[in-house]
């Protein structure tokens, strides 16, 4: 990892000391890191939020968002390599491999509806009707989720006092996997007002959170090291008022 993480955790703690909500419970929350490995050195995939947005408004980030109910009803075109569902069941409340599968959809879902970018492939038979209208989009399009394309990167829970909290996972996936994309997304009224494709030394540089800048770091120590499923996936967290960096 990059020898100024230790320096990024530290201005994380600093940024987190606002204690005006302390008994907000985190919710479950997944990201997507797309990463263009056709040139070197790879280059990753970032929106710029609006600026009108309350939360990180201005801010670089990946496509992500909340795990919502829908998410755990999804047909998908394939499952999560078995050593990604048990690391995304560790350290979890009652952990299952349904609630694992949700937080990978939602990773998908999130990029979808924020960029129109899918990772998915054709169904066999594609579903009868929209499981849910934030999914319309994606039955249209005749295309499945494709859950077995994801990495498993970092897990980040936001520290107690925030007035929103989430235990977000952060996932990767080659840019190879997308296979479907809808135009118009993005533009200056959406979400993400913005997409960029850098590589990630260049991409550090932007205006974004510190635990972006985080995972970037740990992305490209995977990406070194070959970017195996055997890797172990760190998990950031405040315990006993420091932040603690470990290992699923």
């Amino acid at each position: 990892m990059n020898d100024s993480v230790p320096e990024l955790i530290r201005r994380m703690a600093e940024a987190e000391r606002d204690l005006s909500h302390p008994l907000v419970r985190p919710r479950d929350a997944a990201t997507l890191i797309l990463v263009d490995r056709t040139a070197s050195p790879p280059k990753v995939l970032l929106g710029r939020r609006h600026h009108g947005h309350k939360f990180m408004p201005g801010k670089f980030v990946f496509p992500g968002g909340r795990v919502d109910a829908l998410d755990h009803r999804l047909a998908s075109a394939a499952q999560l390599d078995p050593r990604v569902e048990m690391r995304l069941m560790r350290g979890v409340t009652r952990p299952s491999a349904a609630r694992a599968r949700a937080i990978a959809l939602a990773a998908i879902r999130e990029t979808f509806e924020e960029t129109g970018l899918l990772i998915g492939v054709p169904p066999v038979a594609a579903p009868a009707r929209a499981t849910d209208s934030a999914w319309a989009a994606l039955v249209d399009a005749k295309v499945h989720p494709h859950l077995g394309d994801l990495h498993f990167v970092a897990r980040a829970i936001t520290p107690p006092g925030r007035a929103r909290r989430f235990d977000t996972r952060f996932f990767t996936a080659d840019a190879s996997a997308i296979t479907h994309r809808i135009d118009g997304v993005v533009g200056p009224n959406t979400e993400l007002v913005e997409l960029v494709w850098l590589p990630i030394a260049d991409a550090r540089r932007l205006d974004m959170p510190a635990i972006t800048t985080v995972v970037l770091d740990e992305l490209s120590a995977r990406i070194t090291a070959g970017l195996s499923h055997d890797l172990p996936v760190p998990f950031y967290r405040m315990l006993n008022r420091r932040f603690s960096r470990q290992l699923l």
